[in-house]
């Protein structure tokens, strides 16, 4: 007996088209971003509120309007200068609001490293089971291909791609590119420097 067309299969419903599988993985990303947004620590909360105020333009008219009054009520004669010119309270106003502000924006930026660094972590590893999968397709095709008699001898190509890839050999590799690529670069340098020098 067929299975019906939305029965549950892990979570995912089977599937009618591209637009369902779409909105099927927005709506993992957004249960994913819900999770991770309930477990955020109070600091982390007030941090962000405050950031998101100091990163709109009304925080900025705020800031206009505050000094525009505070320099003009301190500077027009015959009004009470509470804090005349140089403006020294409020010069300690405003550095004691940069310490608090620059503190609230760093615990912001924290948080997100550590949402980054949570997706960069799920984007590895399903990069990683995806070329698992692609992996064993491919074995699985060339043995096909083998028994109906499409292919006869062994192809190098796709010998080398069935091989399993090995992350830290191909972090390896970059490693090595960059290290390469900076000694060339400096080489170069170095050849301009005495040419020049010449």
């Amino acid at each position: 007996m067929d299975a019906a067309p939305s029965a549950d299969r892990g979570g995912y419903r089977t599937p009618d088209s591209v637009a369902d599988v779409t909105r099927e993985n927005v709506a993992a990303v957004r249960r994913l971003e819900q999770l991770a947004q309930a477990k955020r620590t109070f600091a982390d909360r007030v941090a962000d509120i405050v950031a998101r105020f100091c990163g709109h333009i009304t925080f900025v008219w705020i800031h206009i309007a505050l000094f525009t009054v505070w320099i003009a009520w301190n500077s027009i004669p015959g009004l009470h200068h509470f804090d005349p010119y140089p403006f020294t309270f409020l010069i300690l106003c405003v550095s004691l609001e940069a310490i608090f502000l620059s503190s609230f924006i760093l615990i912001a930026q924290n948080y997100e490293m550590r949402v980054a660094e949570r997706r960069n972590q799920l984007d590895l590893q399903i990069n990683l089971l995806a070329e698992q999968e692609n992996t064993k397709i491919l074995q699985l095709l060339e043995r096909i291909a083998c028994k109906v008699g499409v292919i006869e001898e062994a192809d190098d190509e796709i010998a080398a791609l069935e091989q399993a890839t090995r992350p830290e050999t191909l972090a390896r590799q970059i490693d090595r590119s960059y290290a390469e690529a900076n000694r060339r670069r400096a080489k170069a340098g170095d050849d301009g420097k005495s040419k020049s020098a010449a």
